[in-house]
C-alpha cells in the first residue's frame, strides 16, 4: 500500500524515473510475470552497484515518459513496449554482463493449473514410490506403469506438457505428487534501449568476430559485382591489381616463349643455309 499522500508519492516516482533516465543511458525492458517480492528483492541485491530495477504501473510510466519526451524525444520509442507486467532495469555497465546477471536469478516453481508452460515438461521413467492405489490416476493420463515391489513404476519417459500449452489440473496434481518443480521463473528481458534505439536482446550475443565476418561477406559481394560489370570500386581494386598482375605475368611468359621460338628458328635457319652452301661446293 502507498503511504502518505498519493499525489506526493506519484511526484516522487516521476522524479525518480527522470533521475534514472538521465543518469543511466542503457535500459532493459523486462517482464516480471510469476516473480514474487522476495525474488525481486534478491534480484535487486545481486544488481546492487551495477544496475537499478524500477517497477510501476504502466499508466504512470507512460505519463512520466511523455513528460520527459521534450528533453529526450527518443523516449517515445519506449512507449509501445510499456504493456503487461513490465519494468525497467537501468545500467551504465556492460549490457551483456548485466543481462547474464538478470538471467541467473531464477527460482524453481511448481506447474500450477491454468498456467502457460514456458517449456516442455517430461516425467522420467522409474519408480514413483507411490502405492498401487494411485494406478487409476496414471491410467487417466495414459501413462504406462507397472507394479514393482509394491510401488508404481513408470515404464518410459512421458511428455506430459508441451511448451505454450495450458497446464491442466491433472498434470499439475501429478507433478506435485512426484515432487517435480519443472518451471523456473525470473525477470524476462524483452527489449534493450540504448542510444535512442530499441533492439532485441539477442543482438548482445553478436561478437566483433561476427561483425567482421559479415562485413567481409558484404565486401566480397560488392567486389564480385564490380568485377562482373567492369566498374572499379575500393572493394574490387585489389582483385583488379591481382588479375592485372596475372595477365602481365602470362603475357611476359608468352613473349619469352615467342622470343625463344624465334631464336631457335633463326639458329636452325642458319644451320640449314650453311649446309646448303657446303653441299653446293
Amino acid at each position: 500500500m502507498v503511504k502518505g499522500d498519493k499525489s506526493v508519492w506519484k511526484s516522487e516516482y516521476f522524479l525518480k524515473l527522470q533521475r534514472l533516465i538521465e543518469e543511466y543511458p542503457k535500459i532493459f525492458i523486462v517482464g516480471a510475470d510469476n516473480v514474487g517480492s522476495r525474488q525481486m528483492q534478491q534480484i535487486r541485491i545481486s544488481l546492487r552497484g551495477t544496475a537499478v530495477v524500477l517497477m510501476g504501473k504502466n499508466t504512470m510510466i507512460r505519463k512520466a515518459l511523455r513528460g520527459f519526451m521534450e528533453r529526450n524525444p527518443a523516449l517515445e520509442k519506449l512507449l509501445p513496449y510499456v504493456r503487461g507486467n513490465v519494468g525497467f532495469v537501468f545500467t551504465n555497465g556492460d549490457l551483456k554482463a548485466v543481462r547474464d546477471k538478470l538471467l541467473e536469478n531464477k527460482v524453481a516453481a511448481p506447474a500450477k493449473a491454468g498456467a502457460i508452460a514456458p517449456i516442455d515438461v517430461f516425467v522420467p521413467k522409474g519408480n514413483t514410490f507411490m502405492g498401487p492405489e494411485k494406478t487409476s490416476f496414471f491410467q487417466a493420463l495414459s501413462i504406462a506403469t507397472k507394479i514393482s515391489r509394491g510401488t508404481i513404476e513408470i515404464l518410459g519417459d512421458v511428455h506430459l506438457i508441451k511448451e505454450g500449452t495450458k497446464v491442466g489440473a491433472s498434470e499439475s496434481t501429478l507433478l506435485q505428487m512426484l515432487k517435480i518443480m519443472p518451471f523456473f521463473y525470473g525477470l524476462k528481458i524483452f527489449h534493450v534501449f540504448e542510444g535512442g534505439s530499441v533492439f532485441e536482446p539477442s543482438i548482445l550475443d553478436i561478437s566483433d568476430d561476427d561483425l567482421r565476418a559479415r562485413f567481409m561477406v558484404g565486401v566480397t559481394k560488392v567486389a564480385c559485382v564490380s568485377l562482373a560489370i567492369g566498374y572499379p570500386t575500393l572493394a574490387s581494386v585489389p582483385h583488379s591489381l591481382v588479375n592485372g598482375f596475372k595477365v602481365s605475368k602470362c603475357f611476359g611468359l608468352l613473349v619469352g616463349l615467342l622470343l625463344c621460338f624465334l631464336l631457335a628458328t633463326h639458329r636452325e635457319l642458319r644451320i640449314v643455309l650453311y649446309s646448303v652452301k657446303v653441299y653446293s661446293k
